[in-house]
């Protein structure tokens, strides 16, 4: 169905560049008040999440809208930026052609600016989209910006009023020492929520009514309301592109149930090996797993795998001992490599099993349960969720070939098997 079909004199559900009107929920009026606050605090420093299509950047939008016009802005997408490209995308949004060589050129140039701003009670504002996608090296340099202070009222105060924007928390790197000038400054963590059912209605009443819509009532019925606001869940991304759909494919008002499709929900995009990476870069340290040793639902043993390597089976001389005859001497070996667990069966007599599938090499993720015989191992580490982030021969090259050397080594001393070599099964990769 075209527009004017439907009563509309323009596009009433944008998904692309500045919507043409803002329609405020709860969340979003919230979200607005927090922000609001953060920046009128001296020091001041908000933190915006959640996840794609939540309404961050709408959001965003009405409040840079709703600010004082003398006020400088910029907003600026953190994605892939290193130190130098931040610096230059910050001077750029601020209105200046940045020609400069070095980093310390660009940030003296932020510097005075930002100081000169200040100086006139307006601290400029800058806006970091995407921040969890900022390189490590432009996370030192925010902390540096974040530093900027100027004297006023006989007082020092932030010179630069900043608003970090992510698709998840960014708890965990704001709390890393190398981050101390921006979580000294944090204000106000918001988490975006999702509409209620009568917000949603409301809120998609409001555009259509924004657009030209006489009767939006009509257009989407109260049930077709709920059945929108129940398939985009809460979220408003989503329910601008269903409600979007739905109109263009529905053949006659008012809109049915049966022209709704029902998408995929946003969640965080977040790749597990790049915050990772950033968490290590910025001095994060991940808990290492634990394992919790079982027989017969009954928890025999619990500990921190907080070591390169720890070695499972019947023998007094393994990290864990299972005195059962159904385990061989050395039945298994586990390694730590980053922040990654790889499981190695060491030729055992009954095999090792993970998830119930016999395995001889393995990447372990959160949750999984490894079983030696008559035991069960299980395996807890959230930040594990993704077999194929390391490849088999980088793995098994660096990681594995050392440490079945050195247990050759330590195991000399026993009567024991060969170890196998490494290379005789490759890694068991797959997405969970």
């Amino acid at each position: 169905m075209d527009l004017a079909a439907a009563g509309l004199t323009e596009q009433p559900f944008r998904t692309q560049g500045k919507p043409e009107s803002i329609v405020s929920y709860a969340s979003h009026l919230e979200g607005l008040e927090a922000i609001r606050a953060a920046c009128e605090t001296p020091n001041g420093l908000a933190l915006l999440q959640g996840p794609p299509l939540s309404g961050k950047s709408t959001l965003i939008q009405h409040f840079i809208d709703s600010r004082d016009d003398d006020q400088e802005c910029a907003v600026v997408d953190g994605t892939g930026l290193n130190a130098t490209t931040l610096l230059e995308a910050t001077l750029r949004e601020f209105g200046y052609e940045a020609d400069f060589h070095t980093d310390n050129e660009l940030l003296s140039m932020l510097r005075v600016f930002a100081l000169h701003q200040a100086a006139s009670y307006q601290p400029p504002l800058l806006v970091i989209e995407n921040t969890h996608r900022l390189n490590p090296s432009a996370l030192r340099t925010l902390c540096s910006l974040a530093e900027l202070k100027c004297l006023r009222d006989n007082r020092l105060v932030s010179a630069l009023k900043i608003v970090l924007v992510s698709d998840r928390s960014l708890e965990s790197i704001i709390e890393a020492p190398a981050m101390a000038p921006i979580a000294g400054r944090v204000a106000v963590n918001f988490q975006m929520r999702p509409m209620s059912c009568d917000d949603a209605k409301e809120y998609l009443r409001e555009k259509l009514r924004n657009a030209g819509s006489r009767v939006p009532e009509y257009v989407f019925p109260n049930s077709v309301c709920v059945e929108l606001w129940d398939a985009s869940g809460g979220w408003p991304g989503v329910l601008d592109r269903i409600a979007l759909l739905a109109l263009s494919r529905a053949d006659s008002l008012p809109v049915s149930i049966s022209a709704i499709e029902r998408p995929a929900l946003p969640y965080s995009d977040w790749d597990e090996q790049s915050i990772t990476e950033l968490e290590n870069a910025v001095g994060v340290a991940p808990e290492p797993p634990k394992l919790f040793l079982t027989k017969e639902g009954d928890t025999i043993k619990e500990l921190t795998f907080d070591q390169p390597r720890l070695l499972i089976g019947r023998s007094e001389h393994n990290d864990i001992a299972i005195p059962s005859r159904f385990v061989s001497r050395h039945h298994l070996l586990l390694v730590r490599h980053g922040n990654t667990t790889f499981m190695m069966d060491l030729n055992s007599s009954n095999g090792t099993f993970v998830n119930s599938r016999r395995v001889s090499n393995h990447v372990l993720i959160d949750n999984d349960i490894i079983t030696v015989g008559n035991h069960r191992i299980k395996f807890c580490d959230p930040h594990a969720t993704n077999r194929g982030l390391i490849t088999g021969n980088e793995f098994t090259d660096t990681a594995i070939m050392k440490t079945l050397d050195d247990m050759r080594d330590l195991l000399a001393h026993e009567n024991t098997a060969m170890l196998p070599i490494p290379s005789e099964n490759l890694p068991t990769y797959g997405n969970k």
